[in-house]
């Protein structure tokens, strides 16, 4: 086995405190010969953790096929010392490769007493929204605008590794290294991706909003201030709603329904369909129309109407709910600028349009 430790320093641009104590953090990543634990091993295992006043990185390399054990002890000693687990993707593979392997050899390791935070587990959910191409962290590096030199995957590595094992060829070694390394770096620095989640799950506060008229398209934009900075600018559309965010500020512009919309009662059984006045009225009330004026009312004839300025809602927040028929999922309420004095109604609304957006 072959170990490397060294400092490194590394801007920090999220507030580690959201985490845990920076002292009981520890960063790490493995590379591996294949994708199963069961039939492939571990050959390389990194580590950055703060320690005298700075961060250090370790990482433990297999130089041959027996040191894999040698790693796992070597790890897991290590992971003694910390509470929380700082990984990308780790829950899915990381930990579970590494629990096979030393179910393997008969180690006692496990990760039960630490917490665990996968940064993809907690920005997955937010990847259509943002528009990352894909959910690998070199595509996130991208997003924040992280350059690194590694240029391979962890999948093109492992005939590297293996051609490592016959040559000992220091070029192919220092490959390895420098892909874990910058994996390793690049961790910490993708941090700030936490900051989406952050902004996109917590209240917002109304900073204005804005009625635009026009005869053809009239919209609301929404101008809202969220909890945080963004590192990076995004924005969206999706059904038509045009979602944007800079810095802490959350736009929203959304097509409202000019026109005529009805609202359907439940109960259609206790309601009559006036057939000239294309409404219904309730039978306390419609036993006094003619009979030839009036219907028993159906689902697809029980409602009323009105005509004027339509928020759509994604699900039904605001009172009275209007459709355009009666088998629309989308739902509308009219539109008045009191709609978003409550902020409980506020914060549901762009819950729900983020939430949209994101599927």
């Amino acid at each position: 086995m072959i170990t490397a430790a060294s400092a490194v320093s590394f801007p920090e641009t999220y507030p580690l405190e959201k985490l845990g104590r920076r002292e009981d953090l520890l960063f790490f990543d493995i590379e591996t010969t294949g994708f199963s634990g069961d039939a492939s091993r571990v050959y390389l295992i990194g580590a950055v953790f703060w320690e005298n006043g700075g961060w250090q990185l370790i990482q433990w390399f297999a130089d041959t096929p027996a040191s894999e054990p040698e790693l796992l002890n070597a790890f897991f000693s290590l992971l003694k010392r910390y509470s929380v687990l700082v990984h990308f993707n780790g829950d899915t593979f990381d930990i579970p490769f590494l629990l096979k392997r030393c179910r393997q050899y008969g180690l006692p390791f496990s990760f039960s007493e630490v917490q665990s935070v996968d940064l993809y587990k907690r920005i997955r959910p937010f990847r259509k929204l943002l528009g990352l191409d894909s959910l690998k962290q070199k595509a996130i590096e991208r997003f924040l605008g992280i350059c690194r030199q590694d240029p391979f995957s962890g999948g093109q590595l492992i005939e590297v590794y293996q051609e490592y094992l016959v040559s000992r060829d220091d070029r192919l070694y220092g490959m390895l290294m420098l892909h874990n390394r910058e994996d390793l770096e690049g961790m910490p620095l993708i941090l700030p991706i936490l900051s989406y989640p952050d902004f996109l799950e917590h209240e917002f506060v109304l900073e204005d909003q804005q009625l635009m008229e026009s005869s053809e398209a009239p919209a609301l934009r929404l101008r809202l201030r969220g909890c945080c900075r963004l590192p990076a600018a995004f924005s969206r559309e999706s059904g038509g709603i045009a979602i944007s965010a800079s810095d802490s500020l959350l736009t929203l512009e959304i097509p409202l329904f000019a026109g005529t919309l009805k609202h359907f009662y439940p109960n259609y059984q206790d309601y009559y369909y006036l057939v000239c006045e294309d409404t219904a009225i309730h039978k306390s009330v419609g036993a006094f129309v003619d009979r030839n004026a009036r219907k028993k009312a159906t689902a697809a004839t029980c409602y009323t109407k009105k005509s004027g300025l339509f928020l759509p809602q994604p699900v039904p927040i605001w009172e009275p709910v209007m459709k355009e028929d009666c088998r629309s999922r989308l739902t509308y309420v009219e539109y008045r600028p009191q709609l978003f004095q409550s902020p409980d109604c506020l914060s549901r609304y762009v819950r729900e349009i983020l939430k949209a957006a994101g599927r």
